[in-house]
């Protein structure tokens, strides 16, 4: 379900919008300028971003990109290749044994089709990649998406409505092609 969030009448200012934005941006700037090799390092940037304890099997190469960080949910074992872009306004969950290519994008928020619309409010619905997915090089995921547990998202996809469990979904938009056994 896609949820409208308004922005009439500075209704970002009052709410925070606009300083966690900020606060992201800074934060993934500091995360991308980290060494490759100080994983710890890594790690604990990723916790402040998110406000969440990462573990010693979460494995992220730099550089990332978030537009909020506090509403990205990680399971344990997850591999975010470089490049990856994760926006996160409607949420972002993310379950054990994941792996995302370089250059993947996850985007939960976007804007009204209404012409009206479209300059005063996002609408936003989370993202949810269960168990053991793979998610190829350059494939982007589209607000209010579930790619169910084992299933692999070909390089370049762009996910626009859910993909059932132990599937192989490629192109644009993606469609499953067939089972994984």
């Amino acid at each position: 379900m896609t949820e409208r969030i308004s922005n009439d009448a500075g209704a970002h200012r009052g709410s925070g919008f606009r300083e966690r934005v900020e606060r992201a941006i800074r934060m993934t700037e500091r995360l991308n300028a980290l060494p490759y090799d100080d994983r710890a390092a890594i790690r604990q940037a990723w916790s402040e971003l998110t406000g969440q304890p990462e573990d010693e099997t979460f494995n992220l190469i730099p550089p990332v990109y978030s537009d909020h960080g506090v509403n990205i949910r990680l399971g344990r074992n997850v591999f975010i290749n470089q490049g990856c872009r994760l926006d996160d306004i409607g949420g972002i969950e993310i379950g054990d044994e994941v792996m995302m290519g370089p250059g993947v994008r996850l985007i939960s928020s976007g804007h009204p089709l209404e012409p009206a619309l479209r300059r005063k409010g996002i609408t936003a619905a989370p993202i949810r990649i269960e168990r053991n997915v793979w998610i190829g090089a350059g494939a982007m995921v589209l607000q209010g998406v579930t790619i169910g547990e084992d299933s692999v998202i070909g390089a370049g996809a762009i996910v626009t409505r859910d993909i059932p469990r132990a599937v192989l979904a490629v192109g644009v938009p993606a469609r499953v092609v067939r089972s994984i056994d």
